[in-house]
């Protein structure tokens, strides 16, 4: 997923605003699909491959309207609302409020604190959200690390603040996932433009391989071409390759064959990695070696 501007989330519809036998035929002849206790969106919106996303960001709009709490959604729903990319779109919206609530509260709620300074809260859409730096820090200590650089490559790419991010950590010191936030903040690169490439670096470090450059210029006789990571004094790029890369007609196939060949004449060496790739760490360590050969594995980036 390329990373774009924040998100609208879609419109809902509430049962209290409905007769009860209205609600239940727009439900029946699936008009409309139920979000949350309710609350319901046009089913119209559905059926493509961000349903996930488009469920999520609709939870978020019924919760707008329904919820009298004084809460901010934070953590990865509040990555989607800013229009960042996730590994998996969370099922139940992540909300930080100041104090605890009552037992039993809505199971699609996942409530969280400490509580979320003003200078970290932001309006969009109607919505209270963390900014996008304690956005950052909040998916930083609770998703995996791959999960967290995804998040973070983004928000630096599209200007979040580094430093203001380690200052919420400092001011967080020993509580839970502190450690493998900062071990995020170091990964993260704002030269990542989506979510296959913050992967796929963070990969390629799991598998050993030195810190590398992200938009690496390598020069050809055809002019310059970028790369989306490398390590200019060797000679190596690196390149994560989408499954839309080459849709459509052949012309791009032959542009990217004519591309690669001015890069191997140029000295350089290219190294191609797909999905299946990032997900296999002891052949991506096998074929890194062909360009490294002094390699020291971190598998615990993959954790």
């Amino acid at each position: 997923m390329r990373i774009g501007p924040p998100i609208a989330p879609p419109p809902v519809h509430l049962a209290r605003d409905h007769e009860r036998s209205v609600v239940a035929a727009l439900v029946r002849d699936g008009t409309w699909q139920r979000v949350r206790p309710g609350a319901y969106v046009d089913a119209a919106l559905l059926g493509g491959p961000d349903d996930a996303r488009t469920l999520a960001l609709a939870r978020m709009s019924a919760l707008r309207r329904q919820l009298t709490c004084d809460a901010v959604v934070s953590h990865t729903s509040a990555a989607l609302l800013w229009g960042l990319p996730v590994l998996r779109a969370p099922t139940t919206t992540h909300i930080t409020q100041r104090y605890s609530s009552r037992a039993g509260g809505p199971a699609d709620l996942t409530r969280h604190r400490p509580a979320v300074g003003d200078d970290d809260v932001v309006a969009l859409h109607g919505l209270r959200v963390t900014s996008l730096e304690r956005t950052v820090v909040d998916c930083a200590r609770t998703e995996s690390i791959r999960g967290g650089v995804v998040v973070a490559d983004a928000a630096l790419h599209r200007g979040a603040d580094v430093l203001r991010c380690h200052d919420l950590l400092t001011g967080m010191a020993g509580r839970r996932g502190v450690v493998r936030a900062r071990t995020v903040l170091d990964l993260a690169d704002d030269g990542a433009e989506s979510a296959g490439e913050s992967l796929a670096r963070v990969a390629l470090l799991a598998a050993g391989a030195p810190p590398p450059q992200t938009q690496v210029a390598a020069p050809t006789h055809l002019g310059t071409y970028w790369a989306d990571v490398g390590w200019p004094e060797a000679c190596v790029l690196a390149e994560y390759d989408g499954r839309g890369k080459y849709a459509g007609t052949p012309d791009a196939v032959l542009r990217e064959k004519r591309r690669e060949d001015a890069l191997f004449d140029a000295g350089w060496r290219l190294l191609r990695l797909v999905a299946e790739d990032l997900r296999d760490p002891a052949t991506l360590t096998r074929r890194l070696r062909r360009l490294f050969p002094a390699l020291t594995p971190r598998p615990a980036l993959l954790r």
